[in-house]
């Protein structure tokens, strides 16, 4: 039976994963390791928490010999890393946080993995990384894997050092790595901090929506299950040694994303149509903030047939509704209920 080890996997993106690997392959033992900082969540993973191929691990990658013992005792057939410090903001004001988990926490996982397997044949380590790393762009052009790196936050200099480090370990000891770069992620489960939640929230409670700048900044949305699903084919079949971008096709200027979210939201709440656009409020814009993301996903279309499923307006008032009805998840989170027994 493979044992397959999901940093990172009570998380938004991370959940998604597990809960499709533990449904999809019940002759996998998955083993979800995460340190339950604020965003780890194990409410989000409530409905296959007694599966008989789900365990969960409450550690840190920062803790290198923790890791190493773990890898010794489990041996670990593969390991897709989500683990991350992945907030902008965050990045900006507490920027060591970052560099220890995506930086060091990386390394202690490639380090433990070449100590145990001596015998590379049939393992993956399976880093997700994001779009970030690659800077900026103008109002023309996409991101492709061979775009180089130009990151512009401490969050996306972690996240490239990460890569880096990554293909560093495939180069040097041939460890079998590959990588992934996708766009922005939206969906069931995401923690309110990031945009679409906080706003869905604070247009329900008629609180104020903070947009940086003019809110001309673009960026590509990418539903969370589709992701989840690019990252299954990826593991299982992409190429060692690799990188492939994963994106929606989906760009919108965030001043147009919240005006339909507003749209949508004043609808779904009976309130008189942009009600609620009194709301939006900008503020001053974020140090280092990218204007525009896009990504080119046409390298895992062509070799390993993904393209996004979910069109934007189909996931966006999917999203919506998710929110609407799991009220207690949201309150469990804002009032920090769901931290009290981790």
């Amino acid at each position: 039976m493979k044992k397959l080890l999901i940093t990172g996997g009570a998380g938004f993106i991370g959940s998604h994963v597990v809960r499709l690997f533990v449904n999809k392959y019940p002759h996998y033992e998955i083993y979800n390791l995460d340190k339950l900082t604020y965003a780890g969540n194990l409410d989000n993973l409530q409905d296959i928490e007694n599966k008989p191929n789900y365990h969960f691990i409450k550690d840190d990658i920062v803790d290198g010999e923790k890791m190493l013992a773990l890898f010794k005792e489990k041996q670990f057939d593969g390991v897709i890393h989500l683990a991350a410090e992945s907030h902008v903001d965050r990045s900006i004001e507490s920027p060591m946080e970052f560099i220890y988990t995506n930086v060091i926490g990386t390394v202690n996982l490639l380090n433990v993995a070449r100590e145990i397997w001596k015998d590379v044949e049939n393992k993956r380590f399976y880093h997700i990384s994001t779009d970030e790393v690659y800077g900026s762009l103008g109002e023309t052009g996409a991101f492709t894997e061979t775009t180089p790196y130009d990151p512009h936050s401490p969050y996306s200099a972690a996240k490239a050092s990460s890569d880096h480090f990554v293909r560093a370990y495939y180069d040097t000891y041939k460890l079998p790595t590959v990588i992934s770069n996708c766009s922005n992620n939206y969906g069931p489960n995401q923690f309110p901090e990031k945009l679409i939640p906080l706003f869905i929230h604070n247009i329900k409670n008629n609180i104020a929506l903070p947009v940086y700048g003019k809110g001309i900044n673009v960026r590509d949305w990418l539903y969370v299950e589709d992701h989840a699903a690019a990252i299954d084919l990826i593991f299982h079949k992409g190429k060692t040694g690799e990188t492939y971008n994963i994106g929606g096709n989906n760009e919108w200027k965030n001043i147009d994303l919240i005006n339909k979210l507003i749209e949508i939201m004043d609808r779904k709440l009976g309130r008189a149509e942009g009600a609620s656009l009194s709301l939006i409020t900008f503020i001053t814009d974020r140090a280092g903030h990218d204007l525009r993301y896009a990504i080119d996903a046409s390298k895992l279309k062509n070799e390993l047939h993904w393209e996004p499923t979910v069109k934007f307006i189909e996931g966006f008032e999917n999203t919506v509704d998710w929110y609407l009805n799991n009220e207690k998840w949201l309150q469990r989170i804002m009032s920090e209920e769901y931290r009290y027994n981790v």
